[in-house]
């Protein structure tokens, strides 16, 4: 299993709750060791296997990374997809690359996760009755 020191966890949880006070959009991070197909394809099924679809509004982001492979996708459920551009998810992702290209990992994420709630948030914006309907905690699936 992919693993992240607990100081780590903490850091992505607090950066997905800090996100998610702006947008009434759910990030979840997931994270495995290995990806043998491609890093969209795997998401896309980590996406559905967590029922990540079942939001009200259908606005869940997962970010997806393969530690040892260095390989990660961005996924952004239907309501976030009828609504924004095809280069939506581009800046979060240059993001992370430059932090993965230093081989800071966490740091990538984060700021991911930060992005992705900033961008997010012109669209689906926090409300008052929002509820948290996607756990805040990294998936980390066995390789």
């Amino acid at each position: 299993m992919a693993s992240l020191t607990h100081q780590e966890e903490e850091k992505i949880k607090q950066a997905i709750e800090w996100a998610e006070k702006a947008t009434s959009g759910e990030i979840r991070v997931c994270i495995e060791k290995n990806c043998e197909k491609d890093a969209y394809e795997r998401a896309v099924e980590c996406f559905f296997d967590l029922k990540m679809e079942r939001t009200a509004l259908r606005n869940g982001v997962l970010i997806y990374v393969a530690l040892a492979d260095k390989k990660f996708a961005i996924i952004g459920d239907s309501g976030i997809n009828r609504v924004v551009s095809d280069d939506f998810w581009d800046s979060t992702k240059k993001l992370m690359i430059e932090q993965f290209k230093k081989n800071e990992i966490v740091n990538g994420i984060t700021l991911g996760i930060i992005e992705a709630g900033k961008q997010l948030k012109k669209y689906f914006p926090h409300q008052s009755d929002d509820t948290n309907e996607l756990s805040n905690d990294i998936v980390f699936l066995k390789d």
